[in-house]
């Protein structure tokens, strides 16, 4: 029986998965020891918990554990990427460089960049929705300290050139940051094949909990430091204090070994039911995706019709 309405917002949200629930809740009441509480065994448990979710986080993106901050989402993420990069490398330069197309969560940070003396510069997208990278070259100065353009867009699932970008950035000696909240538990994401210094993403868009997320942050090759934006007991490596939600984190963990392993069944099915769904529609009249067709989420599609 069809159970209505049907939801079709996942970029925004996903319900969580019953297996990743499962795994969380013993943590609420059974193990309910604080991660940083190092002189009993309630702490060591809870510590235990989390070391072994930031491996599974970090296996999904093919990153280092060390390499993982865990954050209440992906907002914080790039809040923290982009203010703490720039507070860190301001003896360096004050210049961002981003896109128009990017998440609220990156445009009210640069915004914010702005008022502070920064310099950013927001590049258009091209009609396809991909930025020129020709544009973004010439945009670099010698004051630019960081590169932010998201891996995929949540609006019309475009993938930007993200290898392109970080062999650009890497040229000039300035870190790339993308937002990969859309991308990461959805198609292959590498930070090492893809050259990205700084990655944030978050749990509740691969059928996790709300309120975790985290940041990549490149240890080697460059080494990359970002200045902590909440200041407290030094969790995180010094990069982002406060007591770390367990139930969250061993969830955020289930979630990205899950995805890891069914990740490309689940992409193969969903591109099936996107393709079936867009060309029904497109047989009406003056209706067209928006967005390149080809460099795309395997989930998402964007249709414009004409008089709407």
């Amino acid at each position: 029986m069809l159970k209505l309405p049907i939801y079709l917002d996942n970029n925004a949200t996903t319900p969580m998965d019953p297996r990743v629930l499962e795994t969380m809740l013993p943590y609420f009441s059974e193990h309910f020891g604080n991660a940083a509480s190092r002189n009993h065994p309630f702490g060591w448990e809870a510590e235990e918990a989390v070391d072994y979710a930031r491996e599974q986080v970090a296996k999904l993106i093919g990153a280092d554990a060390k390499e993982i901050i865990f954050t209440s989402g992906a907002t914080e993420g790039d809040n923290l990427a982009i203010k703490g990069v720039y507070e860190m490398y301001a003896s360096k330069g004050n210049h961002i460089i981003t896109c128009t197309t990017e998440h609220k969560a990156v445009l009210d940070t640069c915004k914010h960049i702005e008022k502070l003396g920064g310099e950013v510069t927001y590049l258009k997208v091209q009609a396809d929705g991909l930025i020129d990278l020709k544009e973004l070259e010439a945009a670099i100065k010698p004051t630019t300290i960081l590169i932010a353009i998201m891996y995929a867009n949540n609006e019309i699932g475009v993938i930007q050139p993200v290898k392109e970008i970080s062999t650009i950035a890497k040229k000039h000696g300035v870190l790339f940051f993308t937002d990969g909240t859309q991308s990461v538990g959805k198609i292959p994401v590498d930070v090492q094949k893809d050259g990205i210094d700084i990655m944030a993403f978050s749990a509740h868009k691969m059928y996790g909990p709300k309120g975790i997320g985290c940041l990549y942050v490149r240890r080697k090759n460059p080494r990359v430091k970002v200045t902590a934006q909440i200041d407290g007991g030094g969790h995180e490596r010094g990069m982002r204090s406060g007591t770390l939600a367990v139930p969250a984190i061993v969830a955020f963990g289930a979630a990205c070994e899950i995805a890891r392993n069914e990740m490309f069944d689940d992409a193969a099915r969903l591109s099936k039911l996107r393709d079936k769904l867009e060309n029904a529609l497109l047989q009406l009249e003056v209706t067209f995706v928006n967005g390149n067709r080809e460099h795309r989420l395997p989930h998402i599609t964007n249709i414009s019709f004409k008089y709407v």
